[in-house]
């Protein structure tokens, strides 16, 4: 029963975004403290030299990647760290910024291209993100930027977006 147990253990702490209490662990396996401190250790153990590992602290337990493997799983999760944005990502993200919530026909509208796949690049990266359905035909998908974007590019809020210089830039944001 405790290689199950410390097999369901792994599966949950795995599928969950955040530590969860030995309480939590409890009640989730319908086990005792002793069969969960116990399954715990044996994860522990197997989990030794492997590429993630538990983390215990107080009454907490999460898995989590071993920090020598640290810098590749960021690569491999947050490809913008590695590589810059494209021109297109950045004239279309500044579309984004300005216009949201903007549909991807009014994307294209304003760089003259099809833009279909930047725009999944930019959610992908997690700097735009569906905010809501336009009310013309088929409900098109409505952009707008994210916490991420705000992150990324340095700005406390939308409202710190810097004025666009040109008077072309100014007719294309203000559409």
């Amino acid at each position: 029963m405790s290689a199950d147990l410390a097999s369901a253990l792994e599966a949950i702490l795995f599928s969950s975004n955040r530590p969860l209490k030995v309480r939590e662990l409890q009640q989730a396996t319908d086990a005792d403290r002793n069969s969960v401190e116990g399954a715990l250790e044996k994860l522990r153990e197997t989990l030794d030299g492997r590429g993630v590992m538990l983390m215990r602290h107080h009454d907490e337990v999460h898995l989590a990647t071993r920090p020598e493997h640290a810098a590749m799983v960021r690569r491999a999760l947050r490809p913008e760290v590695s590589g810059r944005l494209s021109q297109a990502a950045y004239e279309t993200l500044a579309i984004v910024a300005y216009q949201q919530p903007v549909s991807r026909a009014r994307v294209e509208d304003v760089r003259g291209v099809n833009c279909e796949s930047v725009l999944s690049n930019l959610e992908l990266r997690d700097l735009i993100t569906e905010v809501g359905r336009g009310s013309g035909p088929g409900q098109p998908k409505l952009y707008g930027t994210t916490m991420r974007f705000l992150h990324v590019v340095g700005l406390e809020s939308l409202e710190h977006l810097p004025t666009p210089k040109t008077a072309e830039l100014t007719e294309r944001a203000s559409g």
